[in-house]
């Protein structure tokens, strides 16, 4: 429906509809007839219209802000407003022109800039796979760290966390190298200097994104007090689902698969109970495109057939692109391995996370959510979502 009956129905100001589609309340597209305006959904509309009827318990409320709803923890590191992602007041698209990751990492901890010094001498597991390299890294690390309880944001910052992004970068790429990291990037994956620009500008594009799943469980982890490490470990692992970053290996593979074959409506529609998300298009917090992905392809050299199916699946299916199409085009068009999407990702958010951790530990609070107790056999609500 058109944003004018969503305001009839729901008894509210432009400013209030918009609100809920950027905290997922309301799904939003874009308008295929006018692209300066957005469609809502219908269904959730009314959804919503009826419950605004009616009376909520306290612990209705608090359940409902587990998913997409209301934030349930101050943070000063990025938020999306308006359809754009901020890291603290400045645009992240803005940051990523120029910035290495760990520039953006001293942004985020709020400590000066990081030096790009030599190599960690941190091990580097001895296994073949790249996610397995990642969980040994930060289970080791873990292992052997020193709690956060007590230790000052900037000793966290300045000795621990600089230490486990740059550890954990040699641990993904499995070799050493010196430098910053796009630059170690670059060395192990033999690219050129415009490719390793790429590689930068996507490393700080990923690098926060406010209150996601992984860095909801690192926030956990990091309240009881655990090595950075160890909360690290616990977002890398939430990280690993295909509904978190894992998405860009299947996003990945559909833009290789339409590559290789003419018929694009047929291979969407084999994909179609997953919905766009599960190609890479589409975010519920970004109705009119996510930003992140327009700052990065715009900053590569798609190719003509790489460009024309990224748009043919727009119009399609309604959606733009999201930021796991945008790292699956940075593989395909620098002829990246496969992996490539992800290890850029747990790498980029790896400075994030290290900022929601160190600040967690200095806000002093355990995070320790009630339960709602449903009897069994009453069922739980789900939702269908991908995101």
């Amino acid at each position: 429906m058109p944003a004018e009956e969503a305001l009839v129905l729901l008894s509210i100001k432009p400013q209030s509809l918009y609100a809920y589609v950027s905290r997922g309340r309301i799904r939003a597209i874009a308008d295929p007839v006018d692209s300066r305006k957005s469609l809502y959904s219908r269904h959730d509309v009314r959804a919503l219209s009826q419950k605004k009827r009616r009376p909520r318990a306290r612990a209705e409320i608090a359940a409902g802000t587990i998913a997409w709803g209301e934030p349930v923890l101050e943070s000063s590191i990025s938020t999306v407003r308006d359809g754009e992602l901020y890291f603290g007041e400045a645009l992240a698209r803005d940051l990523a022109e120029t910035l290495s990751l760990e520039q953006v990492a001293a942004h985020h901890w709020n400590v000066v800039p990081l030096s790009d010094g030599p190599a960690s001498t941190m091990t580097i597991p001895d296994h073949a796979d790249t996610k397995a390299r990642g969980y040994a890294f930060l289970a080791d690390a873990a292992a052997s760290g020193t709690a956060t309880l007590g230790r000052t944001s900037g000793v966290l910052a300045g000795r621990d966390a600089a230490a486990l992004l740059s550890g954990f970068t040699d641990a993904m790429i499995g070799t050493r190298h010196a430098g910053p990291i796009h630059k170690r990037l670059q060395a192990a994956w033999r690219l050129s200097d415009s490719g390793a620009d790429g590689v930068r500008r996507s490393l700080v594009l990923i690098s926060d994104h406010e209150l996601n799943p992984s860095s909801f469980a690192v926030r956990v982890a990091a309240s009881t007090g655990t090595p950075l490490a160890a909360a690290a470990l616990a977002g890398y692992a939430t990280l690993n689902g295909p509904r978190h970053g894992d998405a860009t290996s299947r996003s990945q593979s559909f833009l290789r698969s339409a590559l290789a074959q003419d018929d694009l409506t047929s291979l969407i529609n084999q994909s179609a109970e997953f919905g766009g998300y599960a190609m890479g298009f589409g975010h519920t917090l970004y109705p009119d495109g996510d930003p992140r992905a327009a700052a990065l392809l715009q900053a590569l050299d798609l190719g003509s057939e790489l460009a024309r199916v990224l748009e043919d699946a727009t119009d399609i299916l309604g959606q733009r692109p999201n930021i796991d199409a945008a790292l699956g085009a940075l593989a395909i068009t620098l002829d990246l391995p496969e992996d490539a999407p992800f290890c850029l990702f747990a790498i980029g958010r790896l400075a994030g996370w290290l900022a929601h951790a160190i600040e967690q530990v200095s806000s002093g609070r355990l995070i320790r959510p009630r339960a709602r107790f449903v009897p069994r056999g009453i069922g739980l609500s789900a939702r269908s979502d991908p995101h």
